[in-house]
């Protein structure tokens, strides 16, 4: 690398920012790619991780795979907490990097609505982490269903709740419904996973608030089909371990369930308030970044962010979405700026969103598509869902596994990650619980 190069530091490896690395590849800049992990994840399909029809090798990939070509980016994994807008420089666990442009896509992480301690019964689907924690939880409620002789536990073990009815939520709930009504159904001997509830709960007035009221009612409608029991106008006032309590007008319930997942909401990261701190910039309600129409910060044009992290108005005057579309379009627009800064040439006008609609798929030919041009429903929708997320995958050999993996599944119905991983309980807690003359070893 050229030590005199113009320094871009991008701090966050997702879609926005392995986007922006990727296009300021082979140019003039020093570039250097700051992330925790030293993968890009494709978080659209995390429930599918979640669910065991794909693993995380499949939505994952290192980032200095993607850039092995771009010989001056340099690709760095450490935990970036501070910056020094005076100093240009960021500090991160390992030391500190100083920036000419510092870009910053950290993204969002779960928000429990100041309910902090529910994130212990209740996970949210958004790492890597998070997808295994659920596949664990998922299976693993399966399995002691199928130990277990008590018909009350049996219950609550097959019970399983999703808060939120958003496009998480809706996906979430369907693939497991499609789980225990067709995919597993000759799977065990002692339980019947077809009598397993999956009940999907909403505050909203229908599921999918966003989309279409027709759209929100073929969802529905496709839901049921697979066993879920959509809950609409429904609040969650407590989760625990043994379930979760909501209202419905004054009516209260508790649902005893043994498996809740979080789809309800989400949060700007930290870094947001560090750059609040920092340069003054105003935060929205959420915690997101209010920047400029070229997605820099007021004041600090040498200061971008990007993705999810972003709160800005794009030229034709609408809102930006937090979506992967939206995040990558970002990315590329950010590096054409410095693309064309470098060579002095005019800059791009303000940013501008080519907004091609959102999906939702809800099971294997099953799915709703507010698309530019038109809406579909069912089996159109799900080939175009697939197609759209096969594409949008950052790496040749990801698109040939997942449309293998989708393949497989779709024509024998059949899914082959339902690992439920961790640590098996020790010999040790065993002979804790039940006294060492009793157990002599575990395997």
């Amino acid at each position: 690398m050229n030590p005199s190069a113009h320094r871009v530091v991008i701090v966050g490896g997702g879609f926005a920012g392995l986007h922006t690395a990727k296009h300021l590849g082979k140019t003039g800049y020093q570039v250097t790619l700051l992330d925790k992990r030293n993968f890009q994840l494709f978080q659209p399909l995390l429930y599918q991780v979640a669910t065991g029809s794909l693993t995380i090798g499949d939505i994952a990939i290192p980032q200095r795979v993607v850039l092995r070509r771009a010989r001056n980016v340099q690709c760095l994994t450490a935990t970036a907490y501070d910056i020094d807008p005076a100093r240009k420089v960021v500090h991160h666990e390992f030391g500190e990097i100083g920036y000419d442009t510092l870009i910053v896509a950290t993204g969002v992480k779960h928000h429990y609505f100041g309910n902090d301690a529910w994130r212990a019964f209740a996970p949210g689907l958004k790492t890597a982490e998070h997808a295994i924690e659920m596949r664990r939880k998922i299976f693993g409620a399966f399995e002691r269903a199928e130990i277990t002789e008590d018909p009350a536990e049996q219950a609550d073990l097959l019970t399983f709740v999703i808060v939120g009815a958003g496009p998480t939520g809706v996906e979430l709930a369907g693939a497991i419904g499609e789980l225990a009504h067709k995919t597993m159904v000759r799977d065990f001997r002692r339980i019947d996973p077809q009598r397993a509830r999956v009940l999907l709960v909403e505050g909203a007035a229908d599921v999918l608030p966003l989309y279409d009221a027709k759209l929100r009612r073929a969802a529905r409608r496709q839901l049921e089909a697979l066993g879920v029991t959509v809950m609409t106008e429904t609040l969650v006032e407590d989760v625990s371990a043994d379930g979760v309590r909501v209202r419905q007008g004054e009516h209260r319930e508790t649902i005893r369930a043994r498996t809740v997942l979080w789809a309800a909401g989400v949060r700007a990261s930290l870094f947001g308030q560090i750059l609040a701190d920092r340069t003054g910039v105003a935060l929205d309600r959420g915690g997101r970044v209010r920047v400029e129409p070229d997605c820099s910060l007021p004041g600090h044009p040498e200061i971008f962010v990007l993705g999810d992290l972003a709160r800005m108005t794009d030229a034709r005057g609408r809102e930006v979405p937090g979506l992967a579309p939206a995040a990558i379009q970002q990315g590329r627009y950010v590096a054409t700026i410095l693309k064309r800064r470098a060579a002095g040439k005019a800059l791009p006008g303000a940013f501008r969103y080519a907004d091609w609609g959102t999906m939702a798929v809800i099971g294997m030919n099953r799915a709703v598509g507010d698309l530019r041009a038109f809406r579909t429903t069912g089996v159109i929708a799900w080939y175009i869902w697939a197609l759209v997320h096969i594409r949008a995958l950052i790496d040749g050999s990801q698109r040939l596994r997942v449309f293998v993996q989708w393949s497989w599944k779709y024509f024998t119905r059949h899914i082959g990650d339902r690992l439920v991983t961790g640590n098996p309980t020790s010999t040790q807690a065993l002979r804790e619980a039940h006294g060492s003359d009793r157990v002599k070893d575990a395997a």
